[in-house]
């Protein structure tokens, strides 16, 4: 029985090595981009609005580089996009997901757009405030 241990963990070892050596590369290039100002957007309802706090996941100096000339664009875009949304549409955390996948898709869109969405990972949200 010890033997069949032994064995598992040696063959495991390598596994294990190869991944941190590979995570070990990426996050040095990885960072996290804070969409600044926070975005506020009126909401269908009057006197209804959405503040939001937006950060970018990015890979790569090259792109993170890229990103930042483009934060203009990707405000806009974020902005167009959470325009007119209503209250109901913004209460449940599925809700959320949604619109935080749709605002992924929005992002790497206006990155191809402008210049390239290679090193762009994901968006999250940090704050999340309806009123």
């Amino acid at each position: 029985m010890r033997i069949l241990l032994v064995l598992i963990s040696l063959w495991f070892v390598p596994v294990f090595a190869v991944a941190a050596n590979e995570n070990q590369g990426s996050d040095a290039a990885m960072e996290y981009l804070e969409m600044q100002p926070k975005l506020t957007i009126n909401l269908a309802e009057p006197k209804k609005y959405l503040l939001i706090n937006v950060q970018l996941m990015v890979e790569g100096a090259e792109a993170i580089e890229l990103v930042k000339k483009n934060i203009p664009a990707l405000r806009n875009a974020l902005i167009m996009l959470y325009s007119g949304l209503s209250v109901t549409e913004l209460q449940t955390m599925e809700q959320h997901e949604a619109l935080r996948i749709k605002s992924k898709e929005e992002i790497r869109m206006t990155l191809e757009r402008f210049a390239a969405s290679e090193g762009f990972k994901d968006v999250f949200f940090t704050e999340f405030f309806v009123n």
